[in-house]
């Protein structure tokens, strides 16, 4: 009978561990990532026959529905190749960092925000290189502008740095971006995750929104309207937010007509880039991490971890435990202290019209100037 009990109890222990397990450590998607294959690819080698990737191939540009390719037709001759792209060849860098790539794609579904609208496709519209320096754990979030100019090493295109985020027969997406980085910094990127929009609205509210702090009221169309100071937004509000290109500036104080309706001033904000969006995203980043910090309960953990597994896919690599341990582990990162960086750019207009952003610096001189190597 005494040894029926033990045989009960292990049976309850057991499944509360499986449980517990289950509520905590996130079930992610998996990607299938290699990094021999980026190596391959950084270098021109193309290994593989046939698209590894359960992934829609169709891909659209999300403002003008127009075929990516027509819009990555930057008619760059190669004596301007040359010039535009010097500082493009990076150093190795092997063995200095441990390295993340987290990856937002563009792609929408039915379910998204009504101001943005539903197209089909995917393409790399936020890219955070995470660096943790192997010596001193000094950890950098360097963002790489989807406008980037580069020259494709699988296909020997030069285009934008986000229209290597596509399969083919080097590579799939993350291997071929991956490997579009690595010839860019000289790094290699051990570990990735992606999301798509409307993953990123689901975390934001799975944590109660995010406090955003602004110098002046903001809005475009219908999209948001932000007030000057510290508001908590949700979601999609703090998405609108992010991938806003017509913000307007509301013009000395707010003003309502006799039916209810604004009639205020508004101006277009000026010289909003990619890199206005850069900024906006490392600052939602950083406020999401500082939520994680401050979770007071097991309930807000489990709304945190739910909304990841429906939202992220990371590397076959990465195990479920790991990636939960590296997730808990973001509770004692001092937030004040991370390097929040974007490589450096000039903007530049191809005969064709195009604008796309120019390389000014290699990437090791530029981690130097940051202090980042020894």
């Amino acid at each position: 009978m005494k040894n029926k009990s033990y045989i009960f109890v292990l049976i309850l222990l057991f499944g509360v561990s499986i449980l517990t397990y289950q509520l905590i450590v996130p079930q992610f998607s998996k990607q299938e990532y290699d990094k021999e294959t980026v190596q391959n690819i950084s270098e021109g080698i193309t290994t593989t026959t046939e698209v590894r990737l359960n992934e829609a191939e169709e891909t659209v540009d999300i403002e003008t529905e127009e075929p990516l390719d027509a819009e990555n037709d930057l008619n760059i001759n190669s004596i301007v190749e040359d010039e535009l792209l010097k500082f493009n060849d990076a150093e190795k860098l092997e063995g200095l960092f441990t390295s993340y790539l987290l990856i937002g794609s563009d792609e929408r579904t039915e379910n998204s925000s009504a101001a943005r609208g539903y197209v089909k496709g995917k393409r790399a519209d936020v890219l955070i290189l995470g660096l943790i320096n192997n010596q001193t754990n000094q950890t950098s979030l360097v963002s790489i502008p989807r406008d980037l100019l580069i020259k494709n090493s699988c296909t020997e295109k030069v285009e934008r740095i986000n229209s290597s985020f596509s399969s083919n027969n080097c590579g799939n997406s993350v291997e071929n971006l991956a490997a579009a980085i690595l010839n860019l910094t000289g790094v290699t990127i051990e570990h990735l995750a992606l999301f798509n929009f409307e993953g990123f609205e689901k975390i934001i509210d799975s944590v109660g929104g995010i406090e955003l702090c602004l110098d002046n009221t903001i809005r475009e169309g219908f999209s948001f309207e932000l007030q000057k100071g510290c508001q908590v937004v949700s979601g999609e509000i703090a998405l609108n937010w992010v991938v806003s290109r017509n913000t307007e500036v509301l013009v000395g104080n707010k003003v309502v007509d006799a039916n209810g309706n604004d009639a205020s001033t508004w101006r277009k904000l000026n010289n909003v880039s990619d890199l206005t969006r850069i900024q906006r995203q490392q600052d939602v980043v950083i406020e999401l991490l500082s939520q994680v910090s401050s979770f007071g309960s097991l309930g807000e953990l489990t709304n945190f971890i739910s909304a990841l597994e429906s939202t992220f896919t990371i590397d076959e690599n990465l195990s479920n435990s790991k990636a939960a341990t590296i997730l808990w582990n973001l509770r004692n990162e001092k937030l004040a202290e991370i390097n929040k960086l974007t490589i450096p750019t000039r903007p530049y207009k191809t005969e064709s019209g195009m604008e796309v952003l120019i390389l000014t610096s290699s990437f090791k001189d530029f981690l130097s100037s940051k202090g980042l190597l020894d």
